[in-house]
Parts: structure tokens; sequence; C-alpha cells
């Protein structure tokens, strides 16, 4: 697996774990959201390098989210 690849796949497994953190209204909130920031620079460099423009658009959107979210729940 490439590099870039692998950040796709990361990007999207700490997606997946942001939203059942999240979901699961266990208190963890703070690192799920933590998580889907991660997600974000992770998908995010991999969009930037495969020139996925819209998708690297949307990360941005969720990287906010995420620090919305974070803020709130501290």
């Amino acid at each position: 697996m490439t590099a870039h690849k692998g950040l796709e796949w990361f990007g999207a497994v700490t997606a997946v774990a942001y939203s059942l953190l999240v979901a699961s209204n266990t208190g963890s909130e703070v690192a799920g959201f933590a998580l889907l920031l991660i997600s974000a620079a992770a998908i995010g460099l991999w969009a930037y390098g495969g020139k996925h423009r819209g998708i690297l658009f949307l990360q941005f959107f969720y990287a906010a989210a995420a620090l919305v979210g974070i803020y709130r729940w501290l």
C-alpha cells in the first residue's frame, strides 16, 4: 500500500471511529472530535495529492466542525 493510499484509509477509519464515539454519548465527544480533525487532515492531504479539489474543500469544513466541537465540549 502506498503512503498516498494509506492517508485515504487512515482518514476513513478515523472518521468511522469519530462517528461511533460521538454517537455513543459516553462522554468521549472531545476525543471523537479530535479524531474528526485528524481524519480531515489525512483525507485533506490525500485529496490535495490526488487533485480531488471538491473533497479537499469538504475537509476544511470538517476540520472547522471538529474545532467547534472540541471548543464546545471543553
